[in-house]
């Protein structure tokens, strides 16, 4: 090895001793306390924005939690309060812009300042394509995209006025990559993570970091909630197995886990489960196998049948196999989270 190619190789070597130092101190500096601060949870009363309420309340931190139904509301705060965290609820509906106002003014009345916003509220419709209507596109935009920006706006004078924040907006691997038979639920979790991930690019100077989250399939117990249509049995048997198996899904708790976690470092992204991992490293480098893999899925779909534009929730469809042992572990995470 020449004196040339010597230079090189230790040049190389300490610009990458160099990067890491400087992430290693770039984290340490976002480096979050949450004892003491104050959690805005959408879609807190059950599922994945309840088991984020738990987790942030284990680490210290004062919560606010908000939903639409003010039973499950309540259930969600005395589950919260029995675990021994400082909680307040606010029955709200998200996705009307002046209830999420004042949801903002009676949480800072309350505790003062919010510290962390976390957009989680959502709706899963499944069905083809075909029986997908505008209305139900229109629905999803307003629960996933401008129910979050209208949060966003809303405490954004709050958090300017501390010179601090965080907030983390709840994606999904559908929000990166297309699936079948759920495409208004795709188009707006796709606007959802271009207007988090730009957001954080325009917020960073100012010590707010954004936090998008890219989950799989999770064993929350939601798929009672989902609204399906067309060959409803048949797609509420997929839909309902590909929710509850280890190997299509994961742990909802482990999920909340690591978002907790990816919101005290202040990191860009989280996507998780392997699977999730795995669909968007494959995606990234081979888009167009990526999408031939999925629309040859999509021949083993159901069909529309008539292309019914009704909805059933997935709770009021039985079939066998949907209330077998094949989905207990979903049917127990409701329990579980306070989906029943």
């Amino acid at each position: 090895m020449n004196e040339t190619d010597k230079r090189i190789l230790w040049t190389l070597a300490a610009g990458a001793g160099a990067w890491a130092a400087f992430r290693a101190i770039s984290a340490r500096a976002r480096a979050y306390d949450l004892s003491g601060r104050v959690v805005l949870i959408t879609g807190g009363s059950r599922g994945l924005g309840l088991l984020l309420a738990r987790e942030f309340g284990e680490r210290g931190a004062k919560l606010a939690i908000c939903a639409r139904d003010a039973e499950e509301l309540k259930r969600a705060q005395l589950d919260l309060e029995r675990r021994g965290n400082e909680v307040i609820a606010f029955a709200t509906d998200v996705t009307v812009q002046s209830e999420v106002a004042n949801l903002i003014d009676q949480v800072v009345e309350c505790y003062g300042h919010i510290d962390v916003l976390i957009n989680n509220a959502g709706i899963v419709q499944v069905g083809p394509v075909d029986t997908m209507t505008v209305d139900d596109y229109e629905r999803a935009m307003r629960v996933h995209f401008w129910a979050p920006l209208f949060t966003t706006m809303a405490v954004l004078p709050v958090m300017r006025r501390h010179r601090h924040g965080r907030i983390v907006n709840i994606s999904s691997i559908g929000g990166k990559i297309p699936v079948p038979h759920m495409l208004p639920y795709v188009a707006s979790k796709f606007a959802l993570s271009g207007f988090s991930e730009g957001l954080r690019l325009e917020l960073a100077k100012e010590g707010i970091l954004v936090t998008t989250a890219y989950p799989g399939l999770m064993r929350t117990g939601s798929t009672g909630n989902a609204e399906v249509k067309g060959d409803v049995r048949s797609e509420y048997t997929m839909f309902s197995i590909m929710g509850s198996l280890p190997v299509t899904s994961m742990n909802a708790k482990y999920a909340a886990r690591k978002i907790t976690d990816a919101c005290q470092r202040g990191q860009a992204e989280v996507v998780l489960s392997p699977q999730a991992q795995l669909g968007e490293r494959l995606h990234a480098l081979a888009p167009g196998l990526t999408l031939e893999a999925l629309a040859l899925a999509n021949h083993f779909m159901p069909d529309a049948g008539s292309a019914d534009t009704h909805s059933i929730k997935g709770k009021d469809i039985r079939t066998p196999v949907s209330a077998s042992w094949v989905t207990a572990l979903n049917r127990q995470a409701a329990k579980e989270t306070n989906q029943n």
